[in-house]
């Protein structure tokens, strides 16, 4: 090295390096907070089989231990197609059972989302059934849908079945043969036929991009086919949006639904399906699953923009990982290395050691090949030096539900945060002798087959998720309980609480009061200010609207029934509100010698318009 002195030039020079090498330190360690912050589910919505269309009704399904499979309904098609196969009689049987929404699938609003009546028609009852479980779970979050256009929201969508595309090909194509040249007979075919909105009604990709367009949002927006693992795959990609900036909020999920026999014929004759009609996840019994059908969609933010926008956070996700089984002795086989890989990744992201996950919800098909290889890849990663007294529990939603396929990830991750909010586990169901194949007494693993209080001693509840698509690709996520949010008591409590309900529709209307109505009289508890505050402020707002005055949730709910009823009501005002701009809002203290101090404080206080 040199011993010449420095200039005054080059010191400055040398000063100017690392000031921009901190710089750019600071800058690299922001990052990777923001990559290793756990995400925030801020809301959901479900509708899945057995009358569980709300996440309510779907944890009441889960606690009273209901299996929601039944043999295939009347208006899907037509059992007796069954009856000339030339297959043996367990194969047949498999055919007959899956687990179906108990909402009708044709029924849909277009109108709603400014979709025409023509439209609708050719548009796969999937990509319906997404735009609705999203809209409720943009409500659930409290967030109104009307108010994220032009936000850099994703969205996220695990797809996989087609059936309605290929019936309504089966059948336009028919038709354009049998009424050639009789443009009458064909349009009365109605929904059968080829249109210009075939294309966009039955395509993946806008699955997704609907929901992008009619929400005018301008983050990603892609659909995801892993079969079996989609949703949970799409989940963990909308986690990686978010840590990379691409977006500030994400919709993630997945939904399906079944629309045609020939599916469940194929998955029959590969001897995957239960013959009778039950998901026996790790049973001595287990001989298949059950097909099902249903729609999960989460909301997602980064913590600490969760915390800082004041968001209901309902539980985390610490860390997400995907990976693929690779060359195994089948295509569809699975691969206990590679499961033993994902779960590795994903505990390693979310900074998470094996001995703090105390419940594992397994993707748990019900087959015997399946079964004893997660239940080991389990064990090899999550018991080891684990002590007998801290026994990891395991259960699967497929034992009620069947197997909801590109909704089955996220129908197991809404299961584990209502498990995690009510701090108990749900009954695991169909298992009368354990699987021989699986060495029970060397694990410290056990499965409830009752109603379980999820324990912590002095730790915070941790869970994690297996999902795994029969093509290979596997996806495993680490959930946390919520952070504990202190409760902010509001310094002044308003004598009375104006509750704004609106709707597209006079009969929309009257159905969402008496929506309320149940609400008020099953939530006594929650307060009427923070009900208020929700509808107001957390929803989007349409022509037809009703104002109720109350001073407690009891006068809430007697009025609105009321109006049910058809009865005029104290208080209560509704009417169609004419134009899109709403009035200017002014407030008048005349000058007649009645001031006082203090005048209008009350107002400043409870009253965000009069204080603005």
């Amino acid at each position: 090295m040199s011993d010449t002195p420095r200039t005054d030039s080059q010191l400055t020079a040398l000063q100017e390096a690392l000031v921009a090498l901190k710089k750019t330190r600071t800058k690299l360690e922001a990052i990777e907070r923001v990559r290793s912050e756990p995400i925030a589910i801020i809301g959901l919505a479900c509708h899945f089989p057995g009358g569980a269309d709300t996440p309510e009704a779907f944890w009441q399904l889960l606690r009273n231990g209901t299996d929601a499979i039944t043999p295939v309904p009347a208006d899907r098609w037509n059992m007796d197609i069954y009856n000339d196969l030339p297959v043996d009689e367990a194969i047949r049987k498999s055919m007959r059972w899956g687990s179906f929404l108990s909402k009708r699938i044709d029924t849909f609003d277009p109108q709603f989302f400014g979709i025409s009546p023509r439209e609708a028609e050719t548009m796969d009852p999937q990509q319906r059934l997404i735009l609705e479980v999203t809209w409720e779970a943009l409500e659930n979050a409290g967030l109104a849908a009307d108010r994220l256009a032009e936000s850099q929201t994703g969205v996220f969508i695990g797809i996989s079945s087609n059936d309605y595309n290929h019936v309504r090909y089966r059948v336009g194509v028919s038709a354009l043969n049998t009424y050639a040249g009789n443009e009458e007979a064909y349009d009365r075919v109605g929904l059968s036929t080829l249109n210009p909105y075939t294309g966009t009604g039955s395509a993946y990709s806008v699955a997704a991009g609907r929901v992008s367009y009619i929400l005018g949002l301008h983050g990603p927006s892609l659909a995801v086919d892993t079969a079996c693992s989609s949703s949970l795959t799409a989940v963990h990609l909308a986690c990686q949006s978010l840590h990379a900036g691409e977006c500030t909020m994400a919709i993630a999920g997945g939904g399906g639904l079944l629309l045609s026999p020939e599916p469940t014929i194929v998955l029959a004759l590969a001897h995957v399906l239960a013959p009778d009609g039950h998901c026996k996840t790790f049973d001595e019994a287990a001989d298949g699953y059950v097909r099902g059908e249903g729609c999960g969609i989460i909301v997602l933010k980064r913590l600490s923009d969760a915390l800082a926008q004041g968001d209901n956070v309902l539980a985390l996700i610490r860390g997400t990982a995907i990976n693929q089984d690779g060359r195994t002795n089948g295509l569809t086989a699975p691969s206990g290395p590679a499961q033993q890989a994902v779960i590795r990744r994903a505990l390693s992201v979310a900074g998470i050691e094996p001995g703090q996950v105390q419940y594992v919800e397994t993707h748990g098909t019900g087959t015997p090949l399946g079964d004893p290889i997660e239940v080991q890849s389990l064990a090899a990663v999550l018991c080891k030096d684990r002590p007998p007294a801290e026994r990891l529990v395991i259960g699967t939603v497929k034992t009620n539900l069947g197997h909801v396929e590109a909704a089955a990830g996220v129908a197991g991750l809404i299961k584990i945060v209502l498990s995690l909010q009510h701090e108990e586990i749900p009954p695991h169901l169909n298992l009368r002798k354990l699987n021989s194949y699986i060495p029970w007494d060397e694990l410290p693993i056990s499965i409830p087959r009752e109603r379980t209080p999820w324990q912590t001693g002095n730790g915070r509840r941790i869970a994690g998720l297996n999902s795994f698509g029969y093509a290979g690709t596997n996806a495993h996520a680490i959930l946390e309980e919520a952070p504990r949010q202190p409760f902010v008591q509001s310094e002044v409590e308003r004598p009375l609480h104006l509750l704004c309900l609106s709707a597209k529709t006079p009969a929309a209307l009257q159905k969402l009061a008496g929506r309320y109505v149940h609400y008020l009289a099953e939530q006594s508890q929650i307060s009427l200010a923070d009900i208020a505050h929700t509808a107001s402020v957390g929803r989007s707002h349409f022509s037809h609207r009703l104002a109720v005055v109350s001073d407690s949730s009891t006068e809430a709910r007697e009025k609105l029934s009321a109006f049910c009823a058809g009865e005029q009501v104290d208080h209560l005002h509704s009417r169609k509100v004419k134009g899109a701009t709403p009035p200017l809002i002014a407030f008048l203290f005349t000058g007649q010698g009645s001031q006082y101090v203090g005048m209008g404080h009350q107002l400043y206080a409870t009253q965000p318009t009069f204080r603005q």
